[in-house]
Formats: C-alpha cells, structure tokens, sequence
C-alpha cells in the first residue's frame, strides 16, 4: 500500500546557521545521510537563494545530495534533466519569495504533476517555507492585508499546488499580525482548518496527517468545523466581518494537533 509522504510548511525566516533544527528534522524525515533534496527557488528573485538551501543541505546537514531546479519559466517545467531528479527526489523544499509566482509559474506544469503524484503515491517529502509554505495546499493565500480583525476584502485566494485540501496556511503569523487575514479566508469557507505559522516554526504533517510544532515560535490553529455564522457574505469592503463559533489553539513545540479528528495534544511532557 502506497503511503504519503509529510507536508512540511514553514513559516518564514527559519534559523540556518546556530540551530537549524527545522531543516534539520526535514533532512532526516526525508532520508537523512542517504535523501536525495531538489530546491525550487521559483518564488524568490535573489540568484543566491537556491545555491544557499543546497549548501545548507549538504555540506551542513549531510544529505546525499541537493540541487537546485532553477524553474523560472514555464518553459523550463519542460526540461527533461529537471525533471529527472525530481522524479528521483526524496525531498523537495520550496524556497520563500512570492507565491504567486510559484503558481503562475509552476501551475498546470509536470513540475506540480510529477510532484502531487509522487508525495500521494511515493511517499516523496515536501516542505516549503514562507511563500513557499502557503503554495502547498489547495486553496492559497496570495496576498492580503495585516490586522487582527476580519475585514471584507482583507485577503485574496488563489489556487495552490494541492497537495492537501485539508489546511489553508499562513506565514510570519505573529510577526506580521495576520489573524484577521487567516479568519477572512476561513469565513469565505469554513471547510478546511487554517494554520498560521510564526517565524522559525514549522508544522510538520505526517501521513496520517497528524500535525506536530517544530521551532522557536508556534502555530496557530484556526478550526471553523463548528462555525455558526459568517457575515462575509453581506459585509461591505473593508467592513468588519462578524465570525461566531470559531475554535483557536496556539501550539508550541512538541505540541501537535490531528487534523482528521480536530483535536489539539499536549507536548509529551506535559502529559
């Protein structure tokens, strides 16, 4: 039986150098001295972003090997030597910059094909981080503005790559006060859970889709399963938006959270 492999969202600004456990953890769960990571640096526009990652893969973390698909135009998700490793790939890893240009870049492509298909099937590991974490799911938060409160147009959705339609994913949660935001995507549909993560903080999503926190900050669950009501309908742009019967859960690491059950757990050690 084909198992799954863990979807790993981070959000933003993970620690590289001194103690670089989420990347740490994600070189492990993806094979350790033995896994085999493609970096798709599409979503940024620094020319060093790529080469970064695969140095911190393999000379800092012991990997087998990393390297850099450098997918920046929709005719490169075409080239065969690309694609390759990616099929050989244990790991793949979504760097931070802009998620819209991961969509429009990599949407619809083999790149995204090669890579629902093998993390469904093969059991392939991917993570992303920051704008490389929102891409991961069905439903993507393309951009939006700060605050805590739900406001009518506060947020613009998009298509992600898919890997799950279980979650909506927000990043550098606290830092950039994005509540509101995460609460506005969620009252447009209240079906899948949002999870806001904070700077230096990873959720990392086994294939049972049980949820663990990885990191120095915490996550933020949003659980609309039992929402009441939601105003988004009739509320005017830029009004407040009235949310009722929403459940929140801040977890910090070691904590974990079941997203087939919607239940929260405690850090081992606190139980």
């Amino acid at each position: 039986m084909s198992e799954r492999g863990w979807i790993v969202p981070i959000g933003g600004a993970e620690e590289k150098l001194r103690n670089p456990r989420i990347l740490k953890r994600f070189a492990e769960v993806a094979g350790g001295p033995h896994a085999r990571i493609a970096v798709v640096p599409t979503a940024s526009r620094m020319p060093d972003t790529g080469p970064r990652y695969v140095k911190l893969f393999r000379k800092d973390l012991g990997v087998a090997e990393a390297r850099t698909l450098d997918f920046q135009t929709r005719a490169d998700c075409e080239a065969p030597e690309l694609l390759d490793f990616l099929r050989e790939a244990t790991g793949v890893f979504f760097t931070g910059g802009n998620q819209l240009r991961l969509s429009t870049t990599l949407g619809g492509t083999p790149v995204t094909e090669i890579i629902r298909q093998r993390n469904r099937e093969e059991g392939l590991d991917v993570a992303g981080t920051s704008a490389g974490a929102s891409f991961l799911s069905e439903h993507m938060i393309a951009y939006g503005n700060e605050g805590p409160t739900p406001r009518a147009d506060m947020v613009s959705l998009a298509p992600g790559m898919g890997l799950t339609e279980e979650i909506v994913v927000d990043q550098h949660f606290a830092q950039r006060d994005r509540l509101g935001r995460l609460l506005a995507a969620l009252a447009y549909n209240p079906r899948p859970i949002g999870i806001g993560l904070d700077e230096d903080t990873a959720a990392f999503i086994d294939p049972e889709e049980g949820l663990e926190v990885v990191g120095s900050g915490a996550i933020t669950i949003v659980d609309p399963s039992d929402m009441e009501f939601s105003s988004m309908d009739s509320a005017r742009p830029h009004e407040p938006v009235t949310v009722i019967g929403v459940r929140l859960h801040v977890l910090a690491e070691g904590a974990g959270f079941d997203i087939p059950s919607r239940r929260a757990r405690l850090p081992a050690a606190a139980g």
